[in-house]
């Protein structure tokens, strides 16, 4: 470089612009991880469903998965909450819970219909109180 251009520059002025492109590339990071966070196609939900035993485990959990979108799902016997990772541009909470309700299982928002429940298994009526100690 010529020595005459450098010497018009301070030292000081190198210095800065590094640190200015350091902190511009700081803050352009930033705001694309910020863009990409909230344009997540993933979601996470936890909700309770109505069940009693390790059939309606299987079930629940075969119907959750089998919904377009949905990645994980796992629900708790003990609880009755199932919890499912799924691709929200691909299906939604309620688009899982009516597959819930077509399979025969309750959720607060979406009922199975009295004709599905009464095809689940004996062990597997929910609805009916002398059983839910199963």
């Amino acid at each position: 470089m010529n020595q005459s251009l450098i010497k018009r520059f301070p030292r000081w002025w190198n210095i800065s612009m590094k640190r200015l492109i350091i902190v511009l590339v700081i803050i352009f990071s930033c705001l694309l991880s910020a863009e990409a966070q909230k344009t997540s196609k993933t979601s996470k939900v936890k909700f309770e469903v109505d069940g009693v035993c390790v059939m309606c485990k299987e079930r629940i959990e075969k119907a959750v998965i089998l919904t377009k979108g949905v990645k994980y799902a796992v629900w708790d016997v003990n609880t009755k909450e199932l919890y499912c990772i799924y691709n929200n541009k691909k299906t939604s909470t309620l688009k899982i819970k009516e597959a819930l309700a077509a399979v025969g299982h309750d959720t607060k928002e979406v009922k199975a219909t009295d004709e599905v429940y009464a095809q689940l298994d004996t062990c597997c009526l929910y609805r009916d109180s002398a059983l839910k100690k199963h």
